[in-house]
């Protein structure tokens, strides 16, 4: 293993503190953020490559991804649909709807009985309502009667979507 990844150094944690606070609002839209943000920590590239492999291996991070904002890319109308699927094929018919193109995240949610029957959940974004009713009647078709019944739920308000956040210690 290479030394720069074991946390044995207590310097490493003021160091990935400093990383956490770097990267935690996002990365920059550049060719080599990495490369940006190691220059503005004033370290080399690959020792922020081998911290961050470090925190993720230890699960201090879960992951790196990227989040798109799909109001700045012109989707402005966000449909949760939503789904009635026997629970004996969720799991199959969850990374069925994961896999799809039109579908941004999709998770089981349990049942609120009588009144709520939905147990999956399936985000479609569309320039407008229209398109997202269109895409989640392409899902239903694909799926035919492995789902009882289906909603959409659109968003009314755009809410802020962020993880923890560390505060500057200044």
């Amino acid at each position: 293993m290479n030394q720069a990844v074991k946390n044995d150094n207590p310097d490493n944690d003021e160091l990935d503190r400093r990383i956490v606070m770097a990267t935690q609002s996002g990365l920059p839209v550049v060719a080599n953020p990495y490369s940006q943000i190691a220059e503005q920590l004033e370290i080399p590239t690959q020792l922020l490559m081998d911290r961050l492999e470090a925190m993720k291996q230890d699960n201090r991070i879960r992951r790196i991804g990227v989040v798109p904002n799909h109001y700045k890319l012109g989707y402005t109308a966000n449909g949760m649909s939503v789904w009635d699927v026997d629970d004996s094929i969720i799991n199959e018919v969850g990374e069925q709807l994961g896999q799809l193109d039109m579908v941004t995240h999709c998770y089981q949610r349990p049942r609120f009985l009588p009144e709520w029957s939905y147990n999956l959940f399936a985000m479609v974004h569309g320039h407008d309502r229209e398109e997202v009713r269109a895409k989640v009647e392409q899902i239903a078709t694909l799926l035919g009667n492995k789902a009882r019944k289906h909603d959409i739920l659109f968003s009314t308000r755009i809410l802020k979507k962020t993880g923890l956040r560390l505060k500057d210690k200044g």
